[in-house]
């Protein structure tokens, strides 16, 4: 069982809604288990900070007795969100329908009849640590003790890596999520001097097609960065990445676009102009807005 889905706020001071952005892609609601913010109550601050478009990209998981295992229906949280997009798109708020699937390369094969049988507007894969994985806060010391660093990240980078050559999901979230679990026994700083580590991962995005999430929700955390770091995310378009996203992995209120500004300077630096998003049909380009972009842009 997770021992932990998401992207709880740690109280920063970073917790400051941005304004005049076209998207954030990542928020979780009252339809997950680790959070009980109403879907208006993340619209209403889109609309009054000027947020053009949302996602709603709800817990999934697939492993039975996990805590997003069957905890609200398909059809209701269809429903539930579908509605909510028609009460504020008079108001400038795009609402749409995400799912975030916890990957488990146990229950792929379920995973994929549930992706060819549910129509989402999008579909973020991410990885996340279950309670009898090594980097759970019971055993990560004891893991983490006398290994190299390859070692060390080598579960939770296969299992990414599994996530991503699956080509099942639109984006692949929070992709070094592993580090707020290895701090302080790993920090931040080791696993960015190690961005060799990553170059299977990143490779794999390439390949697929697969869009890097920038995810903020680090900014909240330990971590004390994004998800991943500033450097992966321009080693990656170094790579001939042409495919990122970003968002706040809000939980609660207080935390809707949170640091997204920052995700956004992460991305625009690392030389992307645009984000790459789904609404239902064929993918779409979101650009960043003018202030964002860099010389290598005009």
């Amino acid at each position: 069982m997770p021992a932990e889905l998401g992207g709880t706020s740690s109280g920063s001071s970073l917790a400051v809604p941005s304004r005049d952005l076209p998207l954030d892609s990542h928020l979780h609601t009252n339809l997950s288990p680790d959070s009980g913010v109403p879907i208006d109550e993340y619209a209403s601050q889109a609309a009054e900070n000027a947020i053009a478009e949302i996602a709603i990209t709800d817990h999934v998981d697939f492993e039975p007795g996990a805590p997003a295992f069957d905890f609200v229906p398909f059809a209701i949280r269809e429903r539930t969100v579908r509605e909510a997009a028609g009460r504020w798109a008079d108001r400038g708020v795009a609402v749409r329908f995400g799912v975030e699937i916890t990957y488990d390369s146990r229950f792929e094969g379920a995973i994929r009849e549930h992706l060819a049988t549910h129509r989402y507007d999008y579909v973020i894969g991410s990885v996340h640590v279950y309670a009898e994985s090594p980097f759970h806060s019971s055993r990560v010391a004891r893991w983490v003790e006398g290994q190299r660093l390859e070692d060390v990240v080598a579960p939770y980078f296969d299992e990414v890596e599994r996530a991503i050559r699956s080509e099942l999901f639109d984006t692949i979230g929070h992709l070094d999520f592993v580090k707020r679990y290895l701090h302080p026994y790993v920090t931040a700083a080791q696993l960015g001097a190690a961005p060799e580590l990553y170059e299977r991962l990143l490779v794999a995005l390439v390949d697929t097609g697969t869009a890097l999430e920038v995810n903020t929700s680090g900014l909240r955390q330990p971590a004390a960065e994004t998800y991943p770091s500033a450097g992966i995310v321009e080693r990656f378009q170094l790579l001939g990445g042409t495919r990122v996203c970003a968002g706040s992995d809000a939980h609660l209120a207080r935390d809707f676009s949170a640091g997204l500004e920052a995700g956004y300077r992460v991305a625009a630096a690392a030389g992307f102009g645009s984000f790459a998003f789904r609404r239902g049909g064929d993918r779409v380009a979101v650009a960043l807005p003018d202030r964002f972009r860099t010389p290598a842009h005009t």
